[in-house]
C-alpha cells in the first residue's frame, strides 16, 4: 500500500471540504477522484500529496506519516519520490520551461548538466521541447500543463498526483498527455492519483472514487 488516508477532515474557515475521508492506493494503481465542483477533490489530492496538513485524520505516504512530518520533510519527500501536477501548471513564472522541469533534480543536488539533459528529454516526450527556453509566464495554458507534467515525471516518482491534468488541452492533446502520464507511470511501476471531471479521463483509471459534499459517495473498480 503506497498511500493510506484514514478519517481525513479539512475545512477552510466555515467551509468544510473533507468529512472523514478514507482512501487506499496500491503501487501501480491508477485511481480517479471524481465528483461535482466543490466536493473536495482538489483538497483531497493536496492532503494526500502532503501539500496540506489535514485538521483531523491520518495520512501515510510511502511509509511516512504526513500528519506528523514537518514541511521540510514533506517537501523532500515530494521532490524525491512524488510527482505533482496542479491545475494551471503552477510553474515558477520567471524561470524558463527547462529550468522548471530540472528544478526538482537541482534542488536534490544532481549534476546540472545531467539535470538539464533529463529535463529536455521529458519536454520532448511531452511535445514541448520547442518552448524549453521560454519563460513560464509566456507559455500558453496547454504548454504550461505539458511542462508541469514533464516536471512531475523527471524524478521517476513512485506516485504521481495530478489535478485536472488535461483541463487546459483540447481532446486530442489531452489524450496524448494522459497517455504520456500513464505510460511513464507503467514504466516506473508508479501509482497515479488524478482528479478529473472528464468521464473519458476517469475511464482510464483502475478505480474511480466519487466524492460528494466532502465524503466518499461511491467506489467503482473499472478494470
Amino acid at each position: 500500500m503506497i498511500l493510506q488516508l484514514r478519517g481525513v477532515e479539512h475545512a477552510y474557515a466555515r467551509t468544510v471540504a473533507l468529512r472523514g475521508v478514507s482512501l487506499e492506493v496500491e503501487s501501480e494503481e491508477v485511481v480517479a477522484i471524481t465528483g461535482p465542483s466543490g466536493c473536495g477533490k482538489s483538497t483531497l489530492l493536496h492532503v494526500a500529496a502532503g501539500i496540506l496538513r489535514p485538521q483531523a485524520g491520518a495520512v501515510q505516504l510511502l511509509g511516512q506519516d504526513l500528519t506528523t512530518a514537518d514541511e521540510t520533510l514533506r517537501a523532500r519527500l515530494r521532490r524525491r519520490n512524488v510527482g505533482v501536477v496542479l491545475q494551471f501548471g503552477q510553474l515558477v513564472p520567471d524561470l524558463p520551461a527547462i529550468e522548471n522541469v530540472a528544478l526538482p533534480l537541482l534542488l536534490e543536488g544532481h549534476d546540472r548538466t545531467q539535470s538539464f539533459t533529463a529535463a529536455r528529454a521529458w519536454l520532448s516526450r511531452a511535445g514541448v521541447e520547442g518552448v524549453a527556453d521560454t519563460f513560464a509566464s509566456e507559455l500558453s495554458g496547454g504548454e504550461a500543463q505539458r511542462v508541469a507534467v514533464a516536471r512531475a515525471l523527471v524524478t521517476g516518482p513512485a506516485i504521481v498526483f495530478a489535478d485536472e491534468p488535461t483541463g487546459s488541452l483540447d481532446s486530442t492533446g489531452g489524450e496524448q498527455l494522459l497517455e504520456l502520464l500513464l505510460d511513464a507511470a507503467r514504466e516506473r511501476r508508479a501509482a497515479v492519483v488524478l482528479v478529473t471531471h472528464d468521464n473519458v479521463v476517469a475511464s482510464r483509471a483502475d478505480r474511480e472514487v466519487r466524492l460528494r459534499d466532502g465524503r466518499v459517495e461511491t467506489t467503482a473498480v473499472l478494470r
